[in-house]
């Protein structure tokens, strides 16, 4: 069978900076990706802060030129699931619904899914109104009224994109001010469309075939007001996706992968880069930065 050098897990911004370094130092390369490559950055509608782009630029295309420089420079792309991850004799063997693929390194770039709080209706309603992605499903709420639950930049942003398409944006937050950097407030509050529900808790979901209500509590008095809503967005952070590598990496009270210095994990050889590892910020930019480093280190790790 044959053994890549560099197998990477998960397509997003860390996933593609290490293809891009990895085949550009002539290892053999191959990346794994489930599903749309970009992973959460190809679900942003505009990056604003990422250098070089003073007038920002879309996830998506950010995401597809970075599969597209990766690819140039040799990395191989298949579109698996990963299924299991385990290491014998220096090799690691990855198994996916296509089959098994070996490695002599393993880049962890696996990323942070949207953390789903259990709100009563919540789960009835995904799908039907309910949503963690304004950027793929907000074109489907034109005219509505619609909530934003969240006071991160994530949710904030994404709010100021709803109203793009919504006739009337609710942002509904536990605290009095916002979390969400001052430029990104700044944005919303100048946003005519946009209405702040301060001090505020999601109690139900409700509707029939899909969405018509949010029933929101006032934490500071217990009352519960009800809001006329068509869609509910949440945002309330994120939970990493360590599934596949939990035995095998030392993980912080929160879940995340901690690394040293160099990226590598506690298993030699296995590496993790991106929103899935212990970091102070988590940003397109630092994944990328984080995706280099770890092919780097990788590429020491197999000299050694």
């Amino acid at each position: 069978m044959e053994i890549y050098d560099v197998l990477i897990i998960g397509g997003g911004p860390a996933g593609l900076a290490a293809g891009i370094y990895a085949a550009r130092a002539d290892l053999k390369t191959v990346l794994l990706e489930r599903a749309m490559p970009g992973g959460l950055a190809a679900s942003t509608d505009n990056i604003e802060n990422y250098p070089g782009f003073p007038e920002g630029i879309g996830g998506p295309e950010l995401s597809t030129q970075m599969l597209t420089q990766a690819q140039r420079f040799g990395m191989e792309i298949k579109f698996s699931t990963v299924e299991s991850l385990q290491k014998t004799n220096d090799i690691f063997t990855v198994v996916t619904d296509d089959g098994e693929i070996k490695a002599r390194a393993v880049i962890i770039a696996t990323g942070a899914k949207p953390r789903m709080p259990g709100y009563r209706g919540e789960h009835e309603f995904h799908g039907r109104g309910v949503s963690y992605c304004a950027t793929c499903d907000g074109a489907f709420f034109r005219d509505k009224v619609v909530a934003v639950v969240g006071g991160g930049d994530s949710a904030v942003e994404e709010a100021i994109f709803l109203t793009k398409f919504a006739r009337k944006v609710y942002i509904i937050h536990r605290r009095g001010e916002l979390r969400a950097t001052k430029y990104v407030q700044q944005k919303a509050m100048e946003n005519g469309k946009i209405e702040f529900v301060w001090h505020s808790v999601v109690e139900e979901i409700k509707g029939d075939a899909t969405v018509t209500e949010v029933d929101v509590k006032d934490v500071r008095t217990g009352v519960i007001k009800s809001l006329a809503a068509g869609g509910v967005f949440i945002y309330i952070g994120h939970d990493p996706s360590v599934e596949l590598v939990k035995e095998l990496v030392q993980l912080d009270d929160k879940g995340y992968i901690i690394t040293d210095d160099d990226l590598q994990t506690s298993t030699p050889g296995l590496f993790a880069a991106g929103d899935v590892r212990k970091k102070l910020l988590r940003q397109v930019v630092t994944a990328v930065a984080d995706g280099a480093v770890a092919a780097v280190a990788a590429e020491k790790y197999l000299e050694r």
